[in-house]
Parts: structure tokens; sequence; C-alpha cells
């Protein structure tokens, strides 16, 4: 398998988890100040987001990785 392959793999699974992973810990401002959209989270913790989806998105790679190259998944032989 190409890292070319396993790179675009890993940018596919790391933009799913990072958008599965947005709304955990979410909190809105109870009063907020004017001009400011109400909905809007209080702490995005984005930063602790990204760290945590990078680990996950590898091992998820990882995962797909060794099912292709093992041959669980085989996408090289007709149906």
């Amino acid at each position: 398998m190409a890292w070319t392959s396993i790179l675009a793999i890993y940018a596919i699974v790391w933009w799913l988890v990072f958008f599965m992973a947005l709304p955990f810990g979410v909190s809105r401002e109870e009063n907020p100040e004017p001009g400011h959209e109400p909905g809007a989270p209080a702490r995005p913790m984005l930063w602790i987001k990204a760290a945590v989806t990078t680990v996950i998105a590898a091992l998820v790679t990882a995962g797909i990785w060794a099912l292709i190259v093992y041959q669980v998944i085989d996408f090289r032989t007709p149906a």
C-alpha cells in the first residue's frame, strides 16, 4: 500500500473523527455579551479535540492499513 494512500485515508479519517468530537464538552455562555452569538460555545477546547482526534485517527488508520495489507479486505480481486 502506497504512503499516499495511507495519507489520504488518514486525512479522511481525521476529519470524520474531528467532526464527531466537536460537540463533546460544549457548553453555552449563560449571559453572552451584546453582539456575540448566543449559541457559541464558552470554551470549545479545539486544541484538546484536535490532539485526541490525531491519536484516534492514527489508530483507526493503522487498523484500516492492517485490514488491507493482511487481505481481510481485498480490493484487487473482482467480486
